[in-house]
This record gives C-alpha cells, structure tokens and sequence, in this order.
C-alpha cells in the first residue's frame, strides 16, 4: 500500500514560524544560505547554494512529502517575515499494529526523525533553532502522539551533538558509514532518541532554553 502524502501543518511560536516548505521559499532559502559565503556554519549540513540547488532541494523534499514520508519546512523569522532555514520531519514511520491494539487504524505516525536542519548565518546563537525544535516536538508527540522522534548528526559535529543533548535527546550509539556527508564521504553518524515518556522533562528543558536566549 502507498503511503498517503503528508499533510505539512503550520507551527507558530513567538520568534519563529515553521510553514509548508514551497517553490514560494526558493529565493528566501538562496537569501539565507548566500549569508555565509565560506559555508562554515553548514559543513555538516547539505545546504542549497544558488537557486538551481535551491530549487532541487525543494522539489526533492516536496517528492517526498509525496511520497508520504517527510514533511518538510521553510524556517520564517516573524519579526520580519524572511526565510531563515529549513527542516523537516522524515523517515515518518506507520507501523503495523494488529487489530484490536489501541495504536490500530492510526493515521498518525508512530515515529519519526527531525533532520534536514540548517539556519542562515544570522539566526545562529537566537532562539530560532531552539523554538523550532520545540515546536516540531510538541506537535509530533502532542498532535502526532508519537513514541519516538530521532535524531542523527554527524559524528564530528561537536556542536549539533551538544545542542541535542541539552534538550534531552538520549545518545543511543555511533551508526558507522551511516550517510553520505555535506563533505561526500561516508559519514559516521551519532545516533540520539526523545521517546514519549521523556517528552514533558525535554519540554521544560526546551522552554527554559528558549526563555534564557531571549533574555
């Protein structure tokens, strides 16, 4: 059976709103990731640069939407309504309950993974990576009533394994030559978990963050 396509909600917080990504954002994402002309703060991340890669970028992630297993993000500063990243939700998982199991006939998704994550050079160190987190979050395990949302990143990257950790997300092991990496090689990926029993400790963490980066 073909997975339904996904429908992309709005998630709106008090600095950041998560809306359907569309060919609408193409030149907001060129914008955004033009802001950082050395790439340094996306070497670990696969970023489009210029509006043909901006463009593929979108219709892949749109694909896959599609295809009923992603639902992916344009990052809106509210302040000023631009386009300052991308995320998404993806490797959406429907599993196979067996009837008369409370979880049968769910539409919903059963678990997830956020990734797909990258900010342009001045909404780093705000509490736009924070708020968005906490909004996927929130819908995944409050909307969605998910048991699991994971996350991967890059072994090297010291600074995304940090910011997982300090919301709460589990270190579950090394996954070696996992991905291809934003350097083209085989990536080995740190492996981190939020399941349902630990979300509201990881939403209080989560606010408390997003309160201390605004003050």
């Amino acid at each position: 059976m073909t997975a339904a396509k996904i429908q992309v909600p709005v998630l709106e917080g008090s600095h950041v709103r998560l809306e359907p990504l569309a060919r609408e954002h193409v030149d907001g994402l060129v914008a955004a990731s033009a802001a950082d002309s050395s790439l340094s703060l996306y070497q670990w991340s696969p970023v489009p640069q210029g509006k043909i890669a901006a463009e593929k970028y979108v219709d892949t992630a749109l694909a896959w939407q599609e295809a009923g297993t992603a639902a992916p993000f344009a990052i809106i500063r509210i302040s000023d309504g631009a386009v300052i990243g991308s995320t998404r939700f993806w490797l959406i998982e429907h599993w196979a309950w067996p009837p008369g199991h409370a979880r049968f006939g769910r539409s919903a998704p059963d678990a997830c993974e956020i990734g797909y994550t990258w900010f342009s050079a001045g909404a780093i160190r705000t509490p736009a990576n924070t708020e968005s987190k906490l909004l996927m979050l929130t819908y995944a395990f409050e909307a969605w009533e998910v048991l699991r949302v994971c996350l991967h990143t890059d072994v090297r990257n010291a600074r995304s394994r940090a910011a997982i950790e300090r919301i709460g997300g589990q270190f579950e092991g090394i996954l070696r030559a996992h991905r291809m990496a934003a350097d083209f090689i085989a990536r080995d990926s740190a492996r981190y978990s939020i399941i349902a029993s630990e979300w509201l400790a990881a939403k209080e963490r989560l606010i408390l963050l997003r309160d201390r980066k605004r003050g």
